[in-house]
């Protein structure tokens, strides 16, 4: 009976590698294109939601400057600090004032917006 067993379980094995071959290279490769983080279809709205209730125009509670439009985000993210402030983990440096940090995932959104080159589109 034992022999009958492991004979089986060997068979068993045998099938369940062979069922698992992958024919053809394409199979095995990734193909998901990558789409570039851009202002307009990722970054736009994480600004509006977190950001605009201080950095509008005129900007209140002390902030610095209006964070509205394409190029007065990108001016923040080249010159001030935006994302040394969005990512702190300081609550005295930290954005959005006073509020708890955004969600590490929000936070990725906007570093690889300026790690694909701040593109507006």
């Amino acid at each position: 009976m034992k022999k009958h067993f492991l004979k089986f379980l060997i068979l068993c094995a045998i099938l369940f590698n062979v069922s698992c071959e992958n024919d053809s290279e394409k199979d095995l490769i990734d193909i998901t294109p990558v789409t570039l983080v851009t202002y307009n279809n990722n970054v736009k709205n994480i600004v509006d939601s977190n950001c605009t209730t201080c950095h509008n125009d005129p900007p209140i509670n002390f902030a610095p400057m209006p964070l509205l439009t394409f190029d007065q985000v990108k001016e923040a993210v080249d010159n001030r600090e935006l994302l040394s402030r969005v990512s702190s983990e300081d609550i005295s440096f930290l954005m959005p004032s006073g509020g708890p940090r955004l969600p590490q995932a929000t936070i990725d959104v906007i570093l690889q917006w300026n790690t694909d080159g701040l593109l507006e589109q």
